[in-house]
């Protein structure tokens, strides 16, 4: 498939710029695979087609206050610098704005929050081929210890914020109220609706709630710069699955339940480790590169929650391969209800609503 065939047409106005006032307010558009019938529903009413004997896996990674704000002092130059991955202790890859023309060597004195300059540096070791740097940051023990203060939300470069004036709101909803291991520089986003509350009620009503870890990298939303889908590299990306949820898992799909993904992260952990075991879930940790599009088997979700994905992205791939799987019509039923959703006033990408096939 070309990649140009997973383009649409959004008006600037339906990409959310504000979270909900609440997390749970946002609506829900309901897609069945069967038909392509569309239902428009609230999100708490995803609980209505949730049963006893389901499993619910969400991806519990933390997102980090992965951006930061810093000067050249030889030349005063104002640098924005996105954590990407920690290599070890003050050893990181980013992304530097502008970069163009940093060299190994160039330093970099860090502001934090309140625009003071502390004791905190990095030096430029090396630059990859795709253009990122490796810090090496001194003035502190660790730099992850420090990010509280030092950094700031890593929002996608949609959501319109003046530099360094991040709201301090983004801080709570750019962020899952089950995230625990952190890691990640962007949020998984279809958990941001949920609440403790919404969450409580759905175990209670005897669904087995299962995480998963995987750290969301720049990867997962970079552009499919290749004209042929196959031809796409993606990142890697760190993911782990604990025994307890492979084999809650594994007991929901033998006792004939259902698995629901939260978000395509969710899914890209089962799949990758499905497929290196038979179908079947284990403990496993790793780095996985797996990148689905139509048509495509899936071994393990039977449903999938998300929110509405960028033109083009590697994201609206994988849900248009989930709408219809082994088949290359899950595309077009996919974009035929992101029009729906166009023309009734969904909010999209990582802030707006979300979407439910089953």
């Amino acid at each position: 498939m070309q990649t140009k065939d997973f383009d649409y047409d959004l008006p600037k106005e339906r990409i959310a710029q504000w979270p909900t006032p609440e997390r749970e307010q946002s609506r829900l558009l309901v897609i069945h695979r069967s038909d392509g019938r569309i239902v428009h529903r609230q999100f708490p009413d995803l609980v209505d087609y949730l049963h006893r004997g389901d499993a619910l896996v969400l991806n519990d990674s933390r997102v980090i206050p992965a951006r930061l704000r810093g000067y050249k002092p030889k030349s005063g130059g104002l640098v924005e610098v996105l954590l990407l991955e920690e290599n070890g202790l003050n050893d990181w890859w980013v992304m530097l704005r502008p970069g163009k023309r940093v060299r190994a060597g160039t330093k970099i004195i860090f502001r934090n929050a309140a625009e003071e300059s502390p004791a905190v540096q990095a030096v430029v070791r090396e630059k990859n081929s795709e253009g990122h740097c490796r810090l090496e940051f001194s003035g502190l023990h660790n730099i992850s210890d420090d990010l509280a203060s030092l950094g700031e939300v890593p929002l996608p470069p949609y959501i319109e914020r003046i530099p360094g004036m991040g709201n301090v709101n983004d801080r709570e909803r750019y962020q899952t109220v089950y995230a625990q291991a952190p890691g990640s520089v962007a949020a998984p986003t279809a958990g941001l609706h949920f609440t403790h509350e919404m969450l409580g009620r759905i175990r209670s009503r005897g669904i087995r709630i299962c995480p998963v870890t995987l750290h969301v990298g720049l990867g997962t939303f970079a552009p499919v710069k290749a004209a042929k889908l196959e031809e796409h590299a993606m990142h890697e990306e760190r993911y782990e699955i604990s025994a307890e949820t492979a084999q809650a898992v594994n007991e929901t799909k033998t006792a004939g339940g259902r698995v629901l993904a939260v978000g395509t992260t969710a899914v890209r952990v089962l799949e990758t480790v499905a497929q290196s075991h038979n179908g079947q879930l284990d403990s496993s940790a790793g780095r996985t590169r797996i990148f689905i599009y139509p048509p495509y088997d899936f071994k393990v979700a039977d449903a999938l929650l998300t929110n509405f994905h960028l033109p083009q992205s590697t994201l609206l791939m994988l849900v248009s391969a989930f709408a219809s799987p082994k088949e290359l019509r899950g595309r077009e039923m996919i974009l035929s209800a992101y029009r729906e959703a166009i023309r009734e006033r969904y909010r999209f990408f990582s802030y707006g609503d979300a979407m439910l096939i089953l």
